[in-house]
């Protein structure tokens, strides 16, 4: 039943992609970056994770602080710009195509695992 791509079996899916809720903690310019983003840091309990997000096109960096967010935290490292993003927020398109971040629809602890 995928929409685009094949299925994939639940156990599968929750095994090899992490995914847990932080709460942005500090967003910054970054003005080095090819694409227009933010430089986050994002507490996820236990430790926090720094990420590249383009989510400039929507929130103000003041608006992001204090947010929780939904990451992807086992891809590895990226350098983007001498950067290293430790993990992916995750967003969608909204209708005029500018990226909304997900989030829970209530507080959560930092660092609970999406299932």
């Amino acid at each position: 039943m995928g929409m685009d791509e094949p299925d994939v079996a639940p156990e599968e899916f929750l095994e090899d992609v992490e995914m847990r809720v932080g709460t942005v903690v500090s967003v910054a310019d970054f003005p080095e970056a090819r694409k227009d983003v933010y430089k986050l840091e994002v507490d996820f309990g236990e430790e926090v994770r720094q990420s590249a997000a383009g989510l400039t096109d929507n929130y103000a960096k003041a608006d992001l602080e204090g947010q929780q967010v939904l990451a992807v935290v086992n891809l590895g490292t990226v350098s983007i710009a001498g950067f290293e993003s430790e993990c992916l927020v995750t967003g969608v398109d909204d209708a005029e195509g500018d990226v909304v971040h997900l989030q829970p629809e209530r507080e959560v602890p930092d660092g609970t695992r999406v299932y």
